[in-house]
Order: C-alpha cells, then sequence, then structure tokens
C-alpha cells in the first residue's frame, strides 16, 4: 500500500487553518494578498494561526507579485521577523531576469532561517531550465558560510505543476521528475508538492507515478478565493487521496 500522502493548504487566516485542520490538512502554506499569488504574511496572523492550530505551518517569504527577489534586506527582515515569532518553515523562490535561480537571493535568506526546513515554489515552473536550477540550488549546503562553515541548507520540497501553465500540461514532467528523484539523482531528492492547478482527476496517475505530496489552494474553497476554506472540500481531497 502507498505510504499516506502528505496534503498541504493555505491559509489566509485563522478560520481558515482551523478548516483545514478539520478536514485532515497535515500542513498549512501561509500566506496573503492571493491576488498576486500569495506574499509574506503579517507577523501577528502568523502568530494567530499557530495559536490556532498545531499542525505545521510553512510561511511564505515574498515582497511582490513575481519572482524577483526585490529589496532582499526586507525579506530578511521579514524572516528574521517570523523566527522570532517562532515560525520554522518556510517557502521561498527568486529568479534573476534570465530565469536562471538568484542565488544571492535565496542564500541570504536561507541564511537568516537556517535550521528550518523550506520550499522552493512555483518559481521553479517559471526558470528557463529547470534541470539547472535544481542542481544549483542541490549546491546550498556545500556552500562555505562566514569563516567556511557549511552554508545554509538548500529546499526540502518543490512546489511545482511542472510547468507553468498548471498540471494538466506538466503531468509528463512531473512524473519523469519523481522517476530522478526515485534514483537519488542530485538536485531530485527534495520532495515533489504537487500544486498548481491540480484537482482530483490527476492524482490516480500521480499517485501511481510514486508522487505523494499535493498542495491545494483554491480547491479548498467552494466560492474561490473570496470564501474561506472549506473543512469538507479539505475532506474530499484527504479522503481521495487515502483511498489512492
Amino acid at each position: 500500500m502507498s505510504k499516506r500522502a502528505l496534503l498541504e493548504v493555505i491559509a489566509l487566516d485563522p478560520q481558515d487553518a482551523v478548516a483545514a485542520q478539520a478536514g485532515g490538512a497535515d500542513r498549512l502554506e501561509l500566506a496573503t494578498d492571493m491576488a498576486a499569488d500569495g506574499l509574506t504574511p503579517p507577523r501577528a496572523v502568523f502568530a494567530a494561526i499557530r495559536a490556532a492550530v498545531d499542525i505545521p505551518l510553512r510561511v511564505m517569504l515574498r515582497r511582490a507579485d513575481g519572482f524577483a527577489a526585490g529589496d532582499v534586506d526586507t525579506l530578511c527582515a521579514d524572516a528574521a521577523a517570523l523566527r522570532a515569532e517562532g515560525a520554522d518553515e518556510f517557502v521561498l523562490g527568486f529568479l534573476g531576469p534570465d530565469g536562471s535561480p538568484d542565488l544571492r537571493a535565496v542564500r541570504a535568506v536561507a541564511e537568516v532561517i537556517d535550521g528550518c526546513r523550506w520550499t522552493f515554489h512555483r518559481a521553479i515552473d517559471r526558470a528557463a531550465d529547470r534541470d539547472a536550477l535544481r542542481k544549483e540550488l542541490a549546491t546550498l549546503p556545500e556552500t562555505p558560510g562566514p569563516g567556511g562553515a557549511p552554508g545554509p541548507a538548500g529546499p526540502d520540497a518543490f512546489l511545482t505543476a511542472g510547468s507553468a501553465c498548471g498540471v494538466e500540461d506538466g503531468l509528463a514532467t512531473l512524473l519523469a521528475e519523481q522517476s530522478r528523484a526515485a534514483t537519488g539523482e542530485p538536485g531530485y531528492t527534495p520532495q515533489i508538492l504537487v500544486g498548481g492547478g491540480l484537482t482530483l482527476a490527476h492524482l490516480p496517475t500521480l499517485r501511481a507515478g510514486g508522487l505523494d505530496a499535493f498542495h491545494i489552494g483554491g480547491a479548498a474553497r467552494p466560492d474561490g478565493w473570496s470564501g474561506p476554506v472549506d473543512a469538507a472540500a479539505v475532506r474530499e481531497w484527504r479522503t481521495a487521496l487515502d483511498g489512492a
């Protein structure tokens, strides 16, 4: 039998968080401003959600729409403030103008959250070269830090649809990358967290291909982003995953 799949749900506030946990979510991604595809939530919102639920929380570190890092010092200050509030898992990902990973920005933020697990988000789906991005990020643990000490660790997950257009177009890429992950190929050891246009209809193919982590946002909200997370909608996903 396949191992239990991870289900991550986007939560914008404590109400979302409580409903997602009640529906069977294993982890939450915390963000604000979904019109910009998710930005860093206020520190007070993180604290309120942390007090409301007891499942892991991954907090978005992103200041503006798009995948440019922008003001890296501000990103680092956000990360430090959230760490001080108790956040210990994060989501981030930055690209340069040419579509390559912005390793300077990634390293700077990763140093602030050093020791925390983090997801490289769907910036990978906009990268000029997905394979090169994965392999460059895999070098992060080997990057010397101050005094020659090991640098910050790389991501333990990639949030990806396999395509900028969504899971429907990215299925073949997701399955191929999971096959490479199964061999332990460098750059492919982080967990593939499937999200972006994901539907229940995609699950049988993805589960059969060995994928075991899934991310939903709008799919947990019957009224779209204007409405809250619905526990029953999340439970439908949990049931489908447990039966796959």
